[in-house]
Parts: C-alpha cells; sequence; structure tokens
C-alpha cells in the first residue's frame, strides 16, 4: 500500500548508498544560462514524472506524483549537480479501479502512517555526485548517481544506476530502483517493528521510477 518519485524519482533496485563529494548546487531564472561555468537546464515538469510501486504480502499498488520544479547542472556536458522537488499532495494511485477504495488508499498515504502530506508537502532529491558506470548486468543504464532524498524533512543518502543522455542541449534521464522506507520513519505495517502481521505486513522497500526531462 506504500510508496513515493520519485522520487524522485524516482524508484528503484538499489538501496541507500554512500553520497560523494558534495557539489555547490546553482540557480539561474533561465535554461541555458551558466555560471563559472556550469550550464543550468530547467527540468520539463510536463514531460517528467515519477512513479511510485508499493508492495504488500497481498499484492501490490503502484501511481505517479508529480515533480514541482527542479534544475539538472552541467559543465562540458556532464552532469556535476541539480535537484528536483516533488508535490506530494499530487500523490494518484493508478490501479484501484473502484473510487472508494482508491480514495481510501491516497488518504492513508498521505496521512501521518506515511507520508504526513499536511506537514511535509515537498520532498526533494538533489545530485552530489554522477559517475559513469559500466555493467553488464544493467546495459540500460550508463552513470551510478548519488545523493540526498528528503522526505518528512528526513535527509538520507541514496545511490542508484541511471540512465543520462545530453544531444542538442536536452536531457533526458531515467532509472528505476527501490528505497527502504523505514529509512524515513515510515514504518507502518513494517515486519521490523511490529510482529503477527500477517497478510497485513507491506514490505519496507518501495520502487521509484522516473523519467526526467530538462532543457
Amino acid at each position: 500500500m506504500l510508496s513515493v518519485a520519485l522520487l524522485i524519482a524516482v524508484t528503484l533496485i538499489t538501496g541507500c548508498g554512500k553520497s560523494g563529494k558534495e557539489v555547490k548546487m546553482l540557480s539561474s531564472e533561465k535554461s541555458g544560462e551558466t555560471k563559472k561555468g556550469t550550464q543550468v537546464l530547467k527540468v520539463d515538469t510536463s514531460a517528467s514524472s515519477i512513479n511510485w510501486l508499493g508492495r504488500k504480502v497481498t499484492g501490490q499498488h503502484n501511481g505517479t506524483i508529480k515533480i514541482s520544479k527542479g534544475e539538472i547542472n552541467l559543465a562540458q556536458n556532464t552532469v556535476v549537480g541539480g535537484s528536483f522537488e516533488m508535490n506530494m499532495k499530487t500523490i494518484v494511485n493508478l490501479d484501484l479501479e473502484d473510487a472508494e477504495w482508491n480514495n481510501k488508499l491516497i488518504t492513508h498515504l498521505k496521512s501521518e502512517d506515511f507520508f504526513s502530506v499536511e506537514k511535509f508537502p515537498t520532498s526533494k532529491f538533489e545530485i552530489i555526485n554522477v559517475e559513469p558506470l559500466s555493467d553488464a548486468a544493467k546495459p540500460n543504464f550508463n552513470y551510478t548517481v548519488s545523493g540526498t532524498l528528503t522526505i518528512k524533512s528526513i535527509t538520507k543518502s541514496i545511490s542508484f544506476p541511471a540512465s543520462i543522455k545530453i544531444e542538442n542541449g536536452i536531457l533526458s534521464s531515467f532509472a528505476d530502483f527501490d528505497v527502504d522506507r523505514t529509512e524515513w520513519e515510515i514504518k507502518y505495517g513494517s515486519g521490523k517493528f511490529f510482529e503477527n502481521l500477517g497478510d497485513k505486513m507491506i514490505s519496507d522497500k518501495f520502487g521509484i521510477s522516473y523519467k526526467i526531462i530538462a532543457k
């Protein structure tokens, strides 16, 4: 019954990783402007998306979260930093056709049991380090992205394989990975913290997959 982008996006199949050297985040009013040799691309929120996948003993649920804003920093046509924010109030479910059950699920995900959306309406992913990846087991991914994911004002380091392409001044990236929700104090239905849950147990790992387009 769970998840985020997510984040960023999101999902996701690695857990929390080590963050690399911190990169100073740059801001700009317009795409293409540079500061100290760094080009800033604005995330196209209408073309970008974050999908979530929550698993439980009896099945799974999936949906989306909207990206509210973001930017990617380039140096010599290589990603060196950036960030994007997720509007947690936009969580939707895509697999439940019954309107009543769909609403119950989303209301629960927004509650104190999960993302506490009223208190924490925004989640954020910040890129700290991007390194080339050559892994025959992951042929669709060419980089390892490391950064920090903030949910409910709790910030944790994560690392995951991603595809990043830059052509004609447009960046496109996608990834698919898992994170452990309990790292962000989301413990509802977790077998780590509660006993005798039976078929009501929810997986600690939730999936995030994202598509980012920045220009």
